[in-house]
């Protein structure tokens, strides 16, 4: 092989692989914001619940009741 060709395979490999860990940086942000998003999803999820189970309590309270009873119609 002569030195241009060889020079010519070693960047074209360089590229592959630069591409490889481009597109590996792009999944793993991606991955990242996908996980960040459930994450905050799930968390918006548990305080509306516990803001639920709180006002049902608060209600319980100043009816004289259990607040887990009074919340689920029990």
């Amino acid at each position: 092989m002569n030195l241009v060709a060889q020079i010519a395979m070693a960047a074209a490999e360089t590229e592959h692989h630069g591409n490889v860990q481009l597109e590996t940086l792009i999944f793993g942000v991606i991955a990242i914001i996908v996980f960040a998003f459930l994450g905050l999803v799930t968390l918006s999820y548990k305080n509306v619940a516990n803001r639920h189970s709180a006002k049902a309590d608060a209600w319980a309270a100043k009816h004289g009741k259990d607040g887990h009873e009074a919340g689920h119609g029990h």
